[in-house]
């Protein structure tokens, strides 16, 4: 049922992907870098797993230094994320396989540089380090070029920076990558991912839908956009993106070697209408730059806490880090996203405060009735 993909195939270490290649499924580890001995174990459960490619996010030289340690304990596929620094990309070449960069995130640095200066530098050291490159467009962290370009069509903007983009790499004379675009409503990532390919039928695609969540809403959000664009022969690799327990990370693997078995020999499931109706609660699965593993845990609370309001069309966001929570918690109704000591809790594109982890799920649930209250005292349309 996945039809014969058109992509030309790039290579990772030897692990092809696109064009006929096996879809290739991958993960990220959601230890520090820094905690060694744990990063370490989460790659060794990856690996056992089954995973063809692991990532790990850098975020500081300490971190790179981490990685030099990590690189030498380990065979593994590595692919690193540059996370807002894409200076780091000089420094942690030596110890990975591929380079993924996010196009939203190159504003925030160097300033006086164009972009193109700034992918010309990821590309020219990918070139002579031999890796390949990800260019990760993540809907939750747009360049501010596209919000102003497209105000009121986000696929349009994140499908537009994603072709850019890969102009850009192609007129530098590059062409060992491959692309992503992930949102965590399954049907943006549908709808971006069909329009890219329909411009960029040549380019790899890796498949995810970032903060899927827990399981089994997590899994179900992911096979919603897996089944529609494997079998439209859209997508060469893919991750399933998962908010479990550190242990179980494996998980991811077994859950995207699973979807693909089922969309392969066609087993497709339904899904029930009012699926997206309701309570939406949107977790990131964990990395590295969480600084309080205390975020899973937290998680799994705030779906508890918030089962009686399970019928009320509200979106709560749960964010591990500082680097993706503050901009991926703006379009929620509630957002929380987590520091090492405090819970920095948000309505809409406003901060209601930092709350530490044992005060939050109060002050969340305040708020919640609060807003349905509100909603249950506006007039109905039928009353209008």
């Amino acid at each position: 049922m996945i039809p014969p993909r058109k992509t030309r195939t790039i290579s990772v270490r030897g692990l092809r992907i696109g064009g006929s290649a096996p879809i290739a499924v991958q993960s990220m580890a959601a230890t520090r870098t820094q905690d060694i001995p744990a990063t370490l174990r989460q790659v060794k459960i990856l690996e056992a797993a089954g995973a063809d490619l692991i990532r790990i996010a850098v975020d500081s030289q300490a971190d790179v230094e981490a990685l030099g340690k990590i690189r030498a304990a380990t065979t593994a596929r590595l692919s690193v994320d540059l996370q807002e620094n894409y200076r780091l990309a000089e420094s942690v070449a030596p110890f990975v396989d591929k380079l993924r960069y996010n196009p939203g995130h190159l504003h925030h640095h160097e300033k006086h540089k164009s972009v193109r200066e700034k992918v010309a530098f990821l590309v020219d050291v990918a070139r002579r380090h031999s890796l390949a490159l990800r260019i990760g467009v993540n809907a939750g962290s747009v360049a501010p070029e596209y919000k102003q370009r497209y105000p009121n069509d986000p696929v349009a903007a994140i499908a537009q920076c994603a072709i850019d983009h890969c102009a850009i790499v192609d007129d530098l004379g590059f062409h060992d990558y491959l692309i992503s675009i992930k949102d965590s409503d399954p049907r943006l990532v549908v709808d971006a991912n069909v329009r890219f390919a329909e411009a960029r039928p040549d380019v790899p695609v890796h498949l995810g839908v970032t903060e899927a969540g827990m399981p089994p809403e997590g899994i179900i959000k992911t096979r919603i956009a897996f089944e529609q664009l494997l079998a439209r022969g859209i997508g060469d690799t893919l991750r399933v993106s998962l908010t479990v327990p550190f242990d179980d990370k494996g998980r991811e693997i077994a859950v995207g070697r699973e979807l693909l078995d089922d969309i392969e020999h066609g087993r497709f499931r339904s899904v029930p209408p009012n699926f997206f109706s309701g309570l939406n609660i949107i977790a990131c699965p964990s990395c590295s730059r969480v600084e309080n593993e205390k975020f899973v845990e937290l998680a799994e609370d705030v779906r508890t806490l918030t089962g009686y309001a399970k019928e009320h069309d509200l979106t709560i966001a749960i964010m591990g880090c500082r680097v993706n929570g503050p901009g991926e918690t703006d379009d929620a109704d509630l957002g929380l996203w987590c520091g090492p000591n405090y819970v920095n809790l948000k309505r809409g594109e406003s901060d209601l405060g930092a709350y530490k982890y044992d005060e939050i799920l109060p002050r969340l649930r305040s708020e919640l009735d609060r807003m349905i209250g509100e909603a249950a005292s506006q007039p109905s349309q039928s009353g209008q």
